[in-house]
């Protein structure tokens, strides 16, 4: 039997009939994904601590409902941290957290290419939201500007004293890619320690931050315990257990 499956693949590989199927691909691919998230919200949704899981309409200006929830409930106002947002945009979250975190010793880091997507993600094109380096009157703030797969290793050895520390991260992921968001997750995972936060801006799009969490925490044996999401899951919010 072992050998009729190994000639069956290698008879497809010369004569590739299966690319008629092609053009099917991606949809099938986003179906598997999608019935992949139901499932997870289903196992998931009660054990959260805040949940507002159904809301016929999202809405946006919520976000910060989340933030305050995990700053209050883990006593991270006056506590030092590490915040570290991959995807800035205009600066609203990054700029919530250091207005929110009282403790001078804290250090926050904004990865963006600052020049809009580096490719196209849904209805968006490449270079859709572009946006300059926010104005931050904080010594604490540190932008970092270019693609992540550019950027982010180098900084992270010369400053890896600085991810080393025992102190809570907090990390938030907003570059909306799948391709952003794994490798932005692969790159962090040495640092990762018990108590650390990672929070998804857009969890719920079944093949880019789902995916990219649901490869990552397999990949990884990563254990991420789900605590708090908003607007359907889009925002969603993980402690590292």
């Amino acid at each position: 039997m072992f050998k009729i499956f190994k000639f069956i693949k290698d008879f497809l590989l010369f004569f590739p009939l299966s690319v008629i199927f092609h053009p099917f691909a991606v949809l099938l691919n986003k179906g598997y994904y999608f019935n992949k998230l139901i499932f997870w919200i289903r196992k998931n949704k009660s054990q959260l601590l805040l949940n507002d899981f159904y809301k016929p309409v999202r809405d946006s200006s919520t976000r910060p409902v989340l933030y305050k929830f995990i700053s209050d409930n883990f006593d991270l106002v006056n506590n030092e941290i590490t915040y570290v947002e991959f995807g800035v945009f205009k600066g609203t979250t990054f700029k919530w957290w250091i207005a929110n975190n009282l403790n001078q010793n804290s250090n926050f880091f904004g990865f963006d290419t600052f020049e809009g997507l580096p490719e196209n993600w849904g209805f968006y094109k490449k270079g859709d939201m572009l946006s300059a380096i926010p104005e931050i009157n904080d010594s604490r703030a540190i932008f970092i500007k270019g693609l992540f797969q550019d950027t982010l290793v180098n900084f992270i050895q010369e400053n890896r004293d600085l991810f080393l520390l025992p102190r809570p991260k907090v990390i938030h992921l907003d570059a909306d890619l799948y391709s952003s968001t794994l490798f932005a997750l692969t790159q962090m995972y040495p640092y990762l320690n018990k108590g650390d936060f990672i929070i998804f801006d857009e969890f719920n799009v079944p093949l880019h931050e789902f995916k990219a969490y649901s490869e990552f925490v397999s990949s990884f044996n990563v254990k991420l315990k789900p605590i708090v999401a908003l607007n359907n899951f889009y925002q969603t919010a993980f402690i590292v257990e």
